[in-house]
């Protein structure tokens, strides 16, 4: 049943046209998926290797009020960081799917989201590292008094 729906919403979404002309499917595709993508790896480099120091938990993986269960079971920190990677390569990809003209825009803005997983990237891993050390920092004091 898995796979009748998935060759139906395949079937829905028209992927012939996304591979019709390179430009539309590199330009707008291709692009606006890494500028999604770079914040998320950004995120989760930026825990695994420089917060936790390749050092997990596994029994609270699995715990509902475990180490990583956080607010209501999001990391608010990491939706942020999400978020405000994701800002920048906005006003690139408008200019090029057109709904705005890119007259509105600075150059060097829209001109981000040919960067767009660079970017992403870089923005999320430094605002994500530096919320979930202020976190922890203030957690830790928290313990202390």
């Amino acid at each position: 049943m898995g796979g009748y729906i998935t060759g139906f919403i395949g079937i829905l979404i028209f992927p012939w046209k996304l591979i019709a002309s390179p430009g539309g499917y590199i330009f707008t595709w291709l692009i606006a998926y890494s500028s999604l993508l770079g914040p998320v790896g950004g995120i989760m480099i930026a825990d695994y290797f420089f917060i936790r120091r390749q050092n997990l938990n596994l029994r609270d993986l699995y715990e509902l009020n475990g180490e990583y269960s956080y607010s209501s079971g999001f990391n608010q920190f990491a939706i942020i960081a999400l978020v405000v990677g994701i800002l920048p390569n906005v006003p690139g990809f408008l200019t090029t799917v057109g709904i705005v003209s890119t007259d509105s825009i600075w150059p060097w803005v829209s001109n981000l989201y040919n960067y767009a997983w660079f970017v992403g990237f870089a923005v999320s891993f430094v605002l994500y590292y530096f919320l979930m050390k202020l976190s922890l920092k203030t957690s830790a004091l928290s313990k202390l008094s």
